[in-house]
């Protein structure tokens, strides 16, 4: 029986976790008060920072070295990290930020749930840029969506945002923690080149070229300015577009393997649901209240929203009478569902923000299903 926060603290140890750097926030606090008291006895690094953009700028250099590099935070401390995030997706350096996601804006109400952070996530930091944006709803998938976020983070070479909600991450469920030799682990593709024939931002079948560590003898150049293959700073017009191709294709070439969503009696069903996090586990109450009713409503659980699973989406929109999006929020989620939807159906929102969960009657009410 733990908590979520604390199944993401093992998800990260079991992935691989050698370097953890973060400030202590509500209410995302237990991950780092059990990886200060795991990664010393393992030989590897915990450091407390003095701020969230410290403990961003830290896990960059961390990466760079070789390390799987994770962060966790909150609100706040997740605007602090923006700039070097949108640092991270320019350099391609994989990490992992976990953000558990409470009231705000500002410092909010630090121990209520909410999932206002969404819309951030994905466009945070500025420019265009792709990001990889998991969300779990159990404390069984904060475990295993943690070990994904490493997985795709050292896969794709780029940065992963794991959200969660105030509510996963302090509820406690049992959780079957797998042996290490029982968990898919993905290792850094590193180059097998000689030094002086190595491009750190050459094009590569998959989009993803090998990251050398820092110390191992490869030596480049860094930065967050557009960068041409060796990574030194360009204006070439060809050279800054086929850097953009690139980054975008290793992302969206691989959605098959990156989209991660599940199910839930939506073969036969004239009304779906379309959630995620705290709110997902409400709305499959809901459909079980409905099917015992004879009402035909299924859903989809969201465990990636970015990208979004737009194919998927649209298919169903083209089957259902009308889709509800139940969120802690006055609307994000839904910006997505309708944009993939294309006007095929109707698609409403549930929204609450007053600190409290959405329930299945209120789902269900929303929806007229209600008896």
């Amino acid at each position: 029986m733990i908590q979520g926060n604390e199944a993401c603290a093992e998800g990260a140890v079991a992935a691989g976790l050698c370097f953890f750097a973060g400030y202590p926030i509500t209410p995302s606090t237990e991950i780092a008060e059990v990886l200060s008291e795991k990664l010393p006895v393992l030989g590897r690094t915990f450091i407390q920072m003095e701020d969230e953009i410290a403990s961003m700028a830290a896990i960059i250099g961390a990466s760079i070295g070789g390390c799987k590099a994770m962060t966790a935070t909150s609100g706040p401390g997740f605007s602090l990290m923006q700039e070097n995030i949108g640092f991270a997706c320019a350099a391609e350096i994989p990490c992992v930020v976990v953000n558990v996601q409470r009231m705000g804006p500002s410092t909010g109400q630090p121990t209520s749930p909410a999932q206002g952070d969404l819309m951030q996530a994905r466009w945070g930091t500025h420019g265009d840029h792709p990001i990889i944006v998991l969300y779990p709803s159990s404390v069984k998938e904060a475990f295993n969506l943690t070990v994904k976020a490493f997985n795709f983070s050292e896969k794709y070479r780029t940065p992963v945002i794991l959200l969660m909600d105030e509510v996963v991450a302090h509820m406690r469920e049992k959780v079957d923690i797998p042996a290490p030799d029982k968990l898919e682990i993905f290792e850094r593709v590193k180059p097998t080149c000689q030094p002086e024939e190595y491009f750190p931002f050459g094009d590569a079948e998959n989009g993803v070229p090998p990251l050398a560590n820092f110390g191992e003898g490869y030596r480049f150049h860094i930065t967050g300015l557009l960068h041409d293959k060796m990574g030194f700073p360009t204006l070439r017009a060809d050279e800054i577009l086929a850097w953009y191709e690139r980054v975008f294709r290793k992302i969206n070439s691989n959605l098959e393997d990156i989209l991660l969503y599940e199910d839930v009696m939506i073969e036969d069903a004239e009304y779906a649901i379309i959630a995620c996090g705290i709110s997902a586990r409400s709305a499959r109450a809901a459909v079980r209240q409905a099917r015992a009713a004879g009402k035909k409503l299924g859903m989809v659980k969201l465990l990636t929203i970015t990208p979004f699973p737009d194919k998927h989406i649209n298919e169903i929109a083209s089957k259902v009478k009308n889709i509800l999006v139940p969120e802690l929020n006055f609307g994000q989620l839904i910006l997505d569902v309708q944009r993939a939807a294309k006007g095929q159906c109707e698609v409403n929102g549930l929204n609450r923000v007053d600190g409290e969960i959405i329930t299945p009657g209120q789902i269900l009410e929303r929806m007229g299903l209600k008896n």
